[in-house]
């Protein structure tokens, strides 16, 4: 073969395949898939060093991406979601989660952003349950009651992990035992999360454990959204829609009394899109004593089956964030304590109400409620629950 034949050969092959690589694109935006905008992105798992705990653990940040340019990252200890970035409404991406850039900061100062929280999400009265007439006694780490695990819970453990991959989604699949005792729990507890990105820009949540002794469980996620991007704005414009007709009122303590009270004629109504900022400094008891929205809303939904909780809309970018949830509650927490004390990711704080949370989970001081329902798992039972966060625009 000559000179001017090869180059023809060589100039052929190229062609054809770009043009089978195009024509793949056009069938894929011809059946409405999503992520054709931006050809060059492809699923997959990134690792790299995120830095070693006082204890010599070694944490790892794995960086999950889809077709569409979505990313998400998480790193090992607390099985944080470090950075979750989305494009807005004109296609620009920004990171629309609170967090740090560096792992000291995480272990020294943070409010459990992105974080797993277990065994118990949210707070159980005076660290104390009893099951089968034995009291347990928890570490009272939120004056005299406990919360979200204790002073080391899931959220301060190093995960072991290991990453699937297909052509429609990356997983990272996450584990932990929870020994016996641990933060006064009882029954060794075999934890697995599974975060899966889907090229839909869904982040699904998969809890799942199973314990060799009567415990009582009930994981979470602990993520702060400003779907603004621009973490020294407030989340006040946002607008909520939350599907419940019912929110549990809370104490002092802000443990729930136990009541399940109406949101109908009250500031707790996010039954039609509302401004989070409308009501939040109304004239109200329950805002008094969370300082803000930090209640659980009742969801009106009658089985553990996937449906939507709760909508969020940024009106500025045009970000849209749907939680969908098997579980019957979602703690909806204005973040009312953030100070202006932690810096940000890039520059400045976090002031007040810079990010907002949405925990999907059963109720607060469940094992002391017995109206709620139940948080107790047995022996050869299988615990199981999930969560999708779902991004789009409008």
């Amino acid at each position: 073969m000559n000179y001017f034949k090869k180059c023809f050969y060589v100039f052929a092959t190229i062609g054809f395949a770009l043009m089978v690589v195009n024509c793949k694109r056009v069938k894929k935006a011809e059946a409405g898939e999503t992520g054709v905008a931006i050809p060059s992105q492809t699923v997959g798992i990134t690792k790299s060093e995120f830095g070693t705990t006082p204890e010599g653990e070694k944490v790892d940040k794995y960086t999950l991406k889809n077709e569409a340019g979505m990313e998400v990252a998480i790193i090992t200890y607390g099985g944080i979601i470090s950075n979750l970035i989305v494009p807005d409404s004109k296609g620009i991406r920004q990171d629309v989660v609170l967090g740090f850039p560096t792992l000291d900061q995480y272990i020294e100062s943070s409010p459990y952003f992105g974080a797993l929280i277990g065994r118990y999400g949210n707070r159980i009265a005076a660290g104390k349950f009893t099951l089968d007439e034995k009291q347990y006694t928890l570490a009272r780490n939120d004056g005299p009651n406990h919360l979200h695990g204790g002073l080391k819970g899931f959220d301060k453990k190093v995960w072991t992990a290991s990453e699937k991959i297909d052509e429609n989604s990356a997983s990272l699949v996450l584990h932990y035992l929870s020994k016996d005792g641990e933060e006064g729990y009882p029954g060794n507890l075999h934890v697995q999360v599974t975060y899966t990105l889907n090229n839909d820009n869904a982040l699904d949540i998969q809890y799942m454990a199973n314990t060799d002794m009567k415990t009582v469980v009930n994981l979470t996620n602990h993520s702060y959204f400003n779907l603004s991007g621009d973490f020294s704005k407030t989340i006040l414009d946002h607008v909520l829609t939350i599907r419940a007709d019912g929110y549990l009122p809370i104490d002092k303590g802000l443990i729930p009394t136990g009541q399940i009270e109406p949101v109908s004629g009250t500031p707790f109504d996010f039954r039609e899109p509302k401004e989070i900022g409308a009501d939040i400094n109304a004239e109200n008891e329950q805002l008094k004593l969370g300082m803000g929205y930090d209640h659980c809303w009742v969801l009106n939904k009658q089985n553990a089956e996937m449906s939507l909780a709760a909508k969020v809309y940024n009106p500025e970018n045009g970000r849209v964030l749907e939680v969908f949830t098997t579980e019957p509650g979602i703690q909806f927490y204005s973040g009312n304590f953030l100070d202006g004390t932690l810096p940000a990711k890039n520059e400045g704080t976090y002031a007040r109400r810079s990010g907002l949370c949405l925990e999907t989970e059963h109720f607060p001081d469940s094992p002391n409620q017995h109206n709620f329902p139940s948080v107790v798992l047995n022996p050869g039972e299988q615990y199981s629950s999930k969560t999708t966060f779902k991004f789009s625009t409008k």
